[in-house]
């Protein structure tokens, strides 16, 4: 609940509930936005995205603002979250990668050795006109809603890039993050430069948050994670620089990171599915708000199924610093889009006052 000398600007993106639960504040609700709510759940995405590929829009600024528009009107969500993809700094680089449909990413010329690594462009922020473009309008169409800018972290990104596409196992990865530890260091520095540099050029154009999704990190052992890969993400949070703009870090399969994850540097951590938001807030600590984390599988229980979920994530977030509700990763194709309406109305009226 807000206090009476501390009062909700809900006509400033800079002041939305999401923007003050980031920064644990009183909110007037719980803000709520769900990972991939611009995108394939949403039979207008799919009409708007016939025939254009991927990648193509994404660098489009009236397709991708339409596109990140959609969700807010339909759901009625606290925040936008930019409607683009990880791998496109290194698309937009020069580098020759493809989204395949059912696949993911798909990298023409993988990494497989240190000249590989040197050999990596870097990108250039003078080539990111379309993205300034894209989220100026959003800030614009948007209003009082804050748009969630985003970046891929570098150690996913250099898991695609060594694996040549999406890994259940990342063991080329791993192995050369063993065998090459000068060479991993310098391309997790290349990546860290262009996850910045895309999170500068949103938040320079109006973003009111970002986030830096590491969706592989959970792959890596608490101890590889602390040596070999937090000292880089923290490096992108430390390029944004001091802007005031909330940072969220976020990772699948975490539990055991969440205590590092923490001190990357984001004023919020995301949680996936695996770990309780109260357990979560006591392993990240008191100095981060928490974001998540409904299963994204329940969206496809009945209706009954859905709201006792619901009311057991409300509640075990109420023992973070702030509260941030999403699901616990991304929004499956299959979800009937009135299940996320209905999640957002009853978060809402569950926590009002």
């Amino acid at each position: 609940m807000t206090a009476a000398s501390d009062p909700v600007r809900p006509d400033l993106p800079s002041d939305s509930n999401l923007v003050r639960a980031a920064r644990g504040l009183p909110v007037s609700h719980t803000p709520v936005w769900f990972m991939r709510q611009a995108g394939r759940s949403l039979p207008e995405y799919r009409a708007l995205r016939a025939g254009t590929a991927m990648l193509d829009a994404c660098q489009d600024p009236d397709l991708v603002t339409e596109i990140t528009l959609q969700p807010v009107r339909r759901h009625g969500v606290d925040a936008a979250i930019l409607f683009s993809d990880i791998v496109l700094p290194l698309v937009v680089a020069g580098l020759d990668i493809e989204i395949k449909p059912g696949v993911g990413p798909v990298i023409a010329d993988p990494i497989r050795s240190v000249a590989d690594v040197d050999a990596l462009p870097l990108l250039d922020p003078s080539h990111l006109d379309f993205l300034t473009t894209a989220v100026r309008s959003l800030v614009r169409e948007l209003g009082p809603i804050p748009l969630i800018g985003f970046a891929g972290a570098p150690f996913t990104l250099a898991t695609y890039l060594i694996e040549g596409g999406p890994s259940k196992e990342h063991a080329r990865t791993k192995a050369f993050m063993y065998a090459e530890p000068a060479a991993w260091a310098r391309l997790m520095e290349r990546l860290a430069l262009s996850a910045a540099t895309f999170l500068k050029v949103q938040m320079d154009a109006g973003a009111a948050a970002v986030q830096l999704f590491d969706s592989w990190a959970g792959v890596l052992s608490a101890a590889d994670y602390e040596t070999l890969v937090l000292p880089h993400s923290r490096e992108v949070f430390e390029a944004i620089g001091s802007r005031d703009v909330p940072r969220i870090h976020f990772g699948v399969g975490t539990g055991e990171l969440l205590p590092l994850i923490g001190n990357a540097g984001a004023d919020v951590v995301g949680v996936d599915w695996r770990v309780p938001l109260d357990e979560a807030a006591r392993r990240v600590g008191p100095g981060r708000s928490l974001q998540g984390n409904l299963d994204p599988a329940v969206l496809l229980a009945d209706r009954a199924t859905v709201d006792r979920e619901v009311r057991r994530v409300v509640e075990q977030g109420r023992a973070a610093r702030g509260h941030i509700f999403n699901l616990g990763h991304g929004v499956l194709p299959d979800t009937d889009p009135g299940a996320l309406t209905h999640v957002a109305d009853l978060v809402h009226e569950l926590t009002a006052g």
